[in-house]
């Protein structure tokens, strides 16, 4: 059943254009913890006001280190009262995907704007269903892909229309990390876990935008195991194929077994690579005729956050909702292809 994308709640208050923008975490695990909250510490156009938690033995811990008010700390149940609050422009919702649809709705419902982690949910009716709650409450809609805010990705993009070596023939995007946690939210399926979802996401959206193309069919996609006791549920390692225009091929690979972070893009006079592509550092390429891509900014996610604070001021979102959408589109059609062991068009 779809979630409820046309409420309105009463009361809202649309948040007026700010020089700095009031940005409240939803949910406080690692992501939150150790890097957004200390990148929120370096940005210009937002700063960390509010959070929202389901674990009150957090909020001594935080408050103490980042001086954020009672009045600006909510729980699950109190979060729709963040529509009351000046402080808080922006809701960043850092939660399991599983939760990303349910809590969106209701941040967009409090009329502030809505920042989604990657990837956005689990299903694509759940993605348009946050994008119509955004647009329903006029509020605008950002997903958390930091590679796209990242200057080396961003010179990747670039070339994927201007196109220096040539005609793109081939791609291959691998994005992984051996992880050796049993008892996880990442290895249950209706929280949107599996590495399809939470590595997948890289490599589908790199090939997407080294291309500058849009798929038109997946094909070749299949599972392995090394671990058949831990991955009952979801995917440990998954191999697909996406069919572009023209021919273009594109191969992916992503996983929670092996250690991949590599995207070639092989034209007709060259070729360029990044490796690592998709780090929260340390981004660095190089080309068939000795290039350097090695330009560096010191934080990805105050870049990422910054340029979303921007972006609601002043510019178009460089990130919308429908990007999200895309990609998990592309996550439905890659799972039933290795479920059929079929081509599937997009």
């Amino acid at each position: 059943m779809a979630l409820n994308s046309t409420e309105v709640w009463s009361n809202v208050i649309i948040p007026q254009s700010k020089k700095v923008l009031g940005v409240a975490l939803v949910g406080l695990g690692y992501y939150s913890r150790d890097l957004l909250a200390p990148a929120l510490q370096r940005t210009k156009r937002c700063k960390l006001t509010g959070i929202v938690t389901g674990s009150p033995e957090k909020i001594p811990v935080w408050q103490s280190r980042y001086g954020i008010k009672d009045s600006n700390v909510y729980n699950y149940q109190s979060m729709s009262e963040i529509a009351n609050n000046p402080d808080i422009d922006v809701i960043y919702i850092v939660l399991p995907t599983g939760l990303h649809a349910e809590y969106s709705i209701k941040a967009a419902g409090t009329g502030k704007h809505v920042w989604c982690e990657k990837p956005m949910a689990r299903t694509e009716e759940e993605c348009q269903d946050i994008i119509d709650a955004c647009e329903n409450n006029r509020v605008k809609l950002s997903i958390g892909y930091r590679m796209q805010h990242e200057p080396n990705t961003q010179t990747i993009i670039k070339w994927s229309n201007s196109k220096p070596y040539g005609s793109i023939k081939t791609l291959d995007a691998e994005a992984g990390y051996y992880d050796g946690r049993t008892d996880h939210w990442k290895l249950k399926k209706e929280m949107g876990g599996g590495a399809i979802y939470d590595m997948g996401v890289y490599p589908i959206n790199a090939l997407r935008y080294a291309s500058g193309m849009e798929p038109v069919a997946v094909s070749k996609a299949r599972h392995e195991t090394t671990r058949p006791d831990a991955y009952t549920d979801v995917d440990e390692t998954t191999y697909f194929t996406l069919e572009f225009p023209g021919g273009v091929l594109g191969e992916g690979a992503t996983s929670f077994g092996h250690n991949w972070n590599e995207l070639r893009v092989n034209c007709e006079k060259g070729w360029y690579e990044l490796s690592p592509f998709q780090s929260y550092s340390g981004i660095r390429g190089v080309t068939s005729d000795g290039k350097q891509l090695n330009q560096t900014i010191p934080n990805q996610q105050a870049k990422q956050m910054d340029d979303d604070a921007l972006a609601i001021n002043n510019t178009d979102v460089l990130v919308p909702g429908e990007e999200g959408l895309k990609d998990i589109r592309i996550v439905e059609a890659i799972k039933r292809s290795a479920q059929n062991n079929q081509r599937i068009e997009l």
